[in-house]
């Protein structure tokens, strides 16, 4: 009788320690689990680059995926995952339309980088000089208060209206990024602007197989930006 008392005895003291050492190994993997899965966190969105431009960055007369802009963001893709680009480029726009919508944009987006490529329309159009460049500063303040790096997109225009206009038309972009300390991109249409084959009929606009040329070379100021 005694010893079948103390067969029943061991076996539930056995049954015991079973169900402890199951309880600490639980114990001991949720302690190991729980800061494996706080680890776990969703990836950060991507950074955003706004482009706010004008015919010469909206792919006038190609398809949008044949622009600059496009081939840029598709160039992020590959090389910088981590960013992404918004083109907020509008054909016909003026550094007037720019400073309107720039507050906005910066709201919906919140963008990291602000590439302001405008001018080109005041310029043909023989706009003054000093309201243009009161447009682009303020454009500009606006990016940079809102804690973007800014990279200015600076134009060249014919001399329809004279030696003077067209050299101070392009200074006012140097003076800008100057006085404000962002990125200069002196001229858009640089690697281009004397090949007539890269043009579209217009004269104006360049063609689809131009716009890998001056991704790379807006490529060459916007990289440094995204560091």
């Amino acid at each position: 009788m005694r010893s079948r008392t103390h067969r029943y005895e061991g076996s539930r003291w056995l049954m015991q320690c079973a169900i402890g050492w199951v309880l600490l190994a639980l114990m001991a993997f949720g302690a190991t689990a729980q800061p494996a899965a706080q680890a776990k966190s969703p990836a950060a969105a991507p950074r955003t680059i706004l482009v706010m431009g004008d015919s010469l960055s909206a792919a006038y007369g190609l398809s949008t995926a044949q622009g600059w802009v496009a081939l840029t963001g598709a160039q992020l893709a590959r090389s910088h995952p981590d960013w992404r680009i918004v083109n907020a480029s509008i054909s016909g726009e003026t550094t007037a339309g720019g400073v309107a919508r720039i507050d906005a944009e910066l709201k919906r987006h919140r963008p990291a980088v602000v590439v302001i490529a405008l001018g080109a329309n005041d310029g043909l159009r023989g706009l003054p000089l000093k309201q243009t460049r009161t447009q682009l500063d303020r454009m500009i303040a606006a990016a940079q208060a809102s804690g973007a790096r800014v990279l200015l997109v600076g134009m060249r225009i014919p001399p329809n209206y004279g030696p003077d206009y067209t050299r101070d038309f392009e200074d006012n972009f140097r003076t800008l990024a100057a006085e404000r300390k962002v990125a200069l991109l002196p001229f858009l249409l640089e690697p281009v602007a004397l090949e007539r084959a890269s043009f579209q009929p217009d004269n104006l606009h360049p063609t689809a197989a131009t716009q890998p040329k001056i991704r790379d070379h807006v490529w060459k100021a916007l990289a440094p930006l995204l560091k």
